[in-house]
C-alpha cells in the first residue's frame, strides 16, 4: 500500500504537468516556466558573484570563457539541427571562474555557468573542461533545475497527503507512515530522478562536446581522474544523486559512438 501511495502521488503529478523538452524529446515533470525561473536565476547568479572571488585576466579564466563560448555555439548549432532555433532566445550566457578549493562546477537555469578553480587540476586540458561544461550546460538546456523543483513540490505535497490520510491513526502509526513515505520517496523516486538527470546530461553533453570540436573520448579520461580523486569515498549509488563513477564511465563508453555520429550529421567529423 505504501508503494502504491507514493507512486500514485508522483503519477498524478506526471499526468498533469508533463511538457516535452525539445532537446531530449521526452516529456518531463515541470511546474515552472522559464519566464518565472530565469529572472530569479540571474539575480541569484549576480549575488553569488558578488559574494565570491571571480578570477579574471588569467590563462585559466580565458580558457573557461573560450571553452564556454564553444559549448554555447555547439548548443545553438545542435538546436538549429533539431529545428528548435528559438529555444535559446531567453538564455543569457555567462562563464565565470571562481577561486575555491571545491571540486565542482554548475550551470544555473538560463546559461549562467560557474567553474571552481579546484576542479581545474582534474580537468587538466580543454577536453576535460569541455566535458564538465557541456554536462553542466545540458542540465540548464534540459530544464533539470525546474524539474527537480517540481519533484520537490510533489514530494512535499505527498507528505501532506500522508499526514491527512493517517490523521485519525495513533501518533506512532502516523510516524511510521511519515517515515516510510520520506524514505520511499527519497530512495525510490527523488534520488533515481536525479541520477537519471545526470545520465541524460552525460549523454547530451557528449554530443555538445563533439559538435564543439572536442573529442568525446576525452570524457573517459576526465572521469577516470575524478574517480581516482574520490579514492572510493563516494556513497553507494542508490544513496547518491549521481551514478557511481564506474557506472558513469561505462555509460559514456557506450554513448560515445552515438555522440560522434550526431556530431557528424551536424557537420563535425571524427576519425
Amino acid at each position: 500500500m505504501k508503494k502504491h501511495l507514493i507512486a500514485g502521488i508522483f503519477a498524478v503529478g506526471l499526468v498533469y504537468s508533463c511538457a516535452t523538452n525539445p532537446l531530449t524529446g521526452k516529456k518531463s515533470l515541470n511546474f515552472v516556466s522559464n519566464s518565472e525561473l530565469f529572472p530569479t536565476s540571474f539575480q541569484q547568479y549576480g549575488t553569488f558573484l558578488k559574494e565570491n572571488k571571480v578570477i579574471t585576466g588569467t590563462a585559466d579564466a580565458k580558457k573557461v570563457e573560450t571553452v564556454g563560448l564553444r559549448i554555447k555555439a555547439a548548443a545553438e548549432k545542435y538546436l538549429i539541427y533539431l529545428g528548435q532555433s528559438q529555444y535559446l532566445q531567453d538564455y543569457r550566457w555567462e562563464y565565470k571562474l571562481i577561486e575555491s578549493k571545491e571540486v565542482n562546477a554548475w550551470c544555473m537555469p538560463g546559461g549562467k555557468i560557474v567553474i571552481y578553480s579546484g576542479i581545474l587540476p582534474i580537468t587538466k586540458d580543454d577536453g576535460g573542461l569541455a566535458t564538465v561544461m557541456a554536462h553542466e550546460v545540458t542540465h540548464a538546456l534540459a530544464n533539470h533545475g525546474a524539474q527537480r523543483m517540481s519533484a520537490a513540490q510533489l514530494q512535499q505535497l505527498g507528505a501532506v497527503g500522508v499526514a491527512v490520510a493517517t490523521g485519525g491513526k495513533s501518533e506512532q502509526t502516523q510516524q511510521i507512515w511519515g517515515q516510510a513515505y520520506g524514505l520511499g520517496s527519497q530512495f525510490g523516486v527523488m534520488l533515481p530522478f536525479s541520477r537519471n538527470h545526470e545520465t541524460e546530461a552525460d549523454k547530451i553533453g557528449l554530443t555538445l562536446m563533439a559538435i564543439a570540436g572536442y573529442n568525446p573520448d576525452q570524457s573517459i579520461t576526465f572521469w577516470q581522474r575524478m574517480s581516482a580523486q574520490s579514492a572510493g569515498q563516494a556513497p553507494p549509488e542508490f544513496m547518491s544523486t549521481h551514478p557511481s563513477d564506474a557506472t558513469r564511465i561505462a555509460n559514456l563508453q557506450a554513448l560515445i559512438p552515438e555522440a560522434k555520429a550526431l556530431a557528424a550529421k551536424v557537420g563535425v567529423i571524427y576519425k
